[in-house]
């Protein structure tokens, strides 16, 4: 969801001006000479008008994506109060059927992933086993990639010192079980060079990031590689995931304990939610140990629409509960009004009536500017 100076596919927003002039009335005509009065003050109030499109995945207890539901289903509020939501559509990447296996509607949404690495050789190298534990993440994504659908695209990205992109949006499950073997490695490219950008008409990361060596140089840190690659995939018209592998990253207090960053944290956050970007953290660590750092992905799921798991003894389980829950998602449109000119950010609640739900969904969105 995006202001109206932005140019989106997922958002159409109409500026209006309204006014109320105090105009001076009528008086005799006067002499050159005659001292003119000062012209009576001019009132005007601008504001725009921005329809907001939130994208929301609901499920049950046990993840399954549920459908059906319509505007009475929501409850949206800004600062509290309720907002009149215009329109609710489910989109999703597989077709439905009736009992007799009839199709009751067909697939309308292709799938984006984004499976992104933050290299543990850099991160944790004294934390015994974490390296062997990237290395398994890796198999099972692999076997995760093998079973996606034929209109899914997956981009595999790492870090290390900097953000680097090894295979872009792709189909071809051989290019993309290459860029898992580059990501854990540490052989991917670092740079963004002419040669590396794939043909224009597809879906892409490479052409959207800083040319050159200026991709490196933006990203000296995990938060900045993600806000480069949220801008990079903005463009994507729905919904986006980001499977973050990782133990975490940021900063610890004197007392051991996880202390945000205010110069990263909040715009990180807010940039993806810009770019209707999810994050789905898989933490790395062995099932039962504890770090605190690991609140960095906590956080960014939270407040991205996403998940966290930890504590993961088999990491089948995550990508397989990754792939069930981002089948569909629900799109939600209403309107909003904020003071012509201004800039800011601007958070959103979105909850389902029914308790039996779970509903996910980004924290808010920019405007103006």
């Amino acid at each position: 969801m995006r202001n109206h100076e932005r140019n989106s596919d997922r958002t159409l927003a109409i500026a209006f001006a309204t006014g109320l002039f105090l105009l001076p009335l009528a008086a005799p005509a006067q002499d050159a000479t005659t001292p003119q009065p000062a012209p009576a003050p001019t009132f005007a109030e601008q504001v725009e008008v921005t329809e907001v499109l939130v994208d929301a995945v609901v499920t049950d207890r046990d993840g399954n994506v549920i459908v059906g539901l319509g505007p009475g289903d929501f409850e949206v509020t800004e600062n509290g109060k309720p907002v009149e939501l215009t329109d609710v559509k489910f989109y999703s990447s597989r077709a439905r059927y009736d009992a007799a296996g009839r199709p009751l509607d067909k697939a309308e949404a292709q799938r984006f992933f984004i499976l992104f690495f933050d290299d543990q050789r850099r991160a944790n190298t004294d934390i015994p086993g974490v390296l062997a534990r990237e290395l398994d993440a890796a198999r099972r994504a692999k076997d995760w990639i093998r079973t996606l659908g034929p209109a899914d695209y997956v981009a595999i990205a790492s870090f290390d010192n900097s953000l680097a992109v090894e295979q872009d949006f792709s189909r071809d499950r051989k290019e993309l079980l290459r860029g898992i073997d580059e990501a854990v490695t540490g052989k991917g490219s670092k740079g963004n060079w002419p040669s590396r950008l794939p043909p224009e008409g597809g879906p892409s990361l490479l052409r959207n990031l800083p040319a050159g060596n200026e991709v490196r140089d933006r990203t000296p840190t995990v938060y900045e590689a993600l806000q480069e690659l949220a801008k990079a995939a903005s463009h994507l018209v729905g919904r986006k995931n980001l499977v973050l592998v990782s133990s975490g990253f940021g900063n610890v207090n004197g007392f051991g304990q996880f202390q945000p960053d205010p110069r990263y944290d909040v715009p990180t956050a807010q940039i993806l939610n810009d770019a209707n970007v999810a994050v789905y953290a898989v933490d790395v660590l062995e099932a039962g140990a504890e770090s605190p750092l690991s609140s960095s992905l906590s956080l960014l799921s939270d407040q991205t629409g996403g998940r966290y798991f930890q504590h993961i003894v088999n990491f089948v389980t995550p990508f397989e509960q990754i792939a069930g829950e981002t089948t569909g998602y629900y799109l939600l449109a209403y309107r909003a009004t904020h003071p012509r000119g201004e800039t800011g950010y601007q958070k959103v609640n979105v909850s389902v009536k029914s308790r039996e739900f779970r509903v996910k969904a980004r924290e808010g969105y920019r405007y103006g500017g």
